[in-house]
């Protein structure tokens, strides 16, 4: 197995960028939540990419990168499509029923699925400080989610619960696919061709039930555009110049921010396992970010003694 060749600063990098992303998704997916209450899953999909596919258009024009729009390998960009509508489907299908922080913590399966589809499909070396980090990570989810009380297998065996893991599952697939287009196309193509494909796969999915939209939910809509657009770009950059398996811990940022907006938004607390759950997670990334931060220093300090 050979050993990824990426400097520890793309790491860093790509963190920040996962950081933002993440940020951006969390107001994103309280945008869904709202919306599910009155559309049905595939159309809010389709809205999800007809909405933010203005700005993308907008964006490419802004850089001048049309020429690197033609010359994509179609197929990874179909597949991830593919799993791309089915995702946001079944997240949304999932934040319906549940609130945000217990979606996030189911969620959070997808990291330790990247980093072990990241060893034999991207043959990336994964270090062990990494693999320790997500396993703690992984442990605070399960505290956060008691599975000792009924939390864990009352979210199991809903439908909601069921439909954030299988969200989960097509997002690492997604996140590692994204990560082997990367090495051939532009960011502007990949986020391009999932927008598209969003807007019209999900859309010819949803005519048959389509619901007209309410004036009153433009805004909504708007909201819908710009959290989507931002949250694309950010984390295509994010898994471009970055370790996989460095950058994907990063994913448990979103519990804080699921917290915050269900006390926000819906007036509702996690339970004290949750915090101790988010603690732990959270301490998980801080130390990633910590050790990529001194491998950094320590090559800087040998390029420039």
């Amino acid at each position: 197995m050979r050993p990824s060749n990426h400097h520890p600063s793309g790491n860093l990098r790509s963190i920040v960028a996962m950081l933002v992303a993440v940020g951006f998704f969390a107001l994103m997916d309280a945008v869904l939540k709202a919306l599910s209450a009155r559309y049905p899953v595939l159309q809010i999909a389709a809205l999800r990419g007809a909405t933010a596919l203005p700005l993308v258009v907008a964006y490419i024009t802004w850089r001048g990168a049309w020429h690197t729009v033609a010359r994509i390998r179609w197929p990874l960009h179909l597949l991830r499509g593919v799993l791309g509508i089915t995702m946001l489907a079944l997240f949304t299908l999932g934040v319906r029923e549940l609130p945000l922080s217990a979606a996030y913590t189911l969620f959070f399966i997808s990291p330790l699925l990247i980093t072990l589809l990241s060893v034999p499909v991207l043959k990336e070396r994964v270090p062990p400080a990494h693999w320790w980090a997500i396993a703690g990570g992984f442990v605070g989810v399960l505290i956060a989610l008691r599975p000792s009380g009924g939390d864990l297998q009352a979210g199991l065996v809903t439908t909601g619960g069921l439909a954030v893991l299988g969200a989960a599952l097509c997002y690492a697939v997604t996140a590692v696919t994204g990560r082997l287009v990367s090495r051939t196309d532009s960011s502007e193509s990949v986020v391009l061709s999932m927008m598209l494909m969003m807007a019209v796969g999900a859309g010819a999915l949803a005519a048959p039930q389509w619901v007209a939209i309410a004036a009153g939910d433009g805004w909504l809509l708007l909201a819908l555009a710009i959290t989507g657009f931002g949250g694309q770009l950010a984390i295509t950059e994010a898994f471009r110049h970055g370790q996989a398996s460095a950058v994907a811990p990063f994913e448990y940022s979103a519990l804080a921010w699921g917290l915050g907006l269900d006390w926000l938004i819906w007036q509702s607390l996690p339970a004290a396992h949750t915090w101790l759950g988010a603690a732990i997670i959270i301490g998980s990334g801080l130390y990633v970010v910590r050790r990529e931060k001194r491998i950094t220093e320590v090559h800087a300090n040998a390029e420039h003694p």
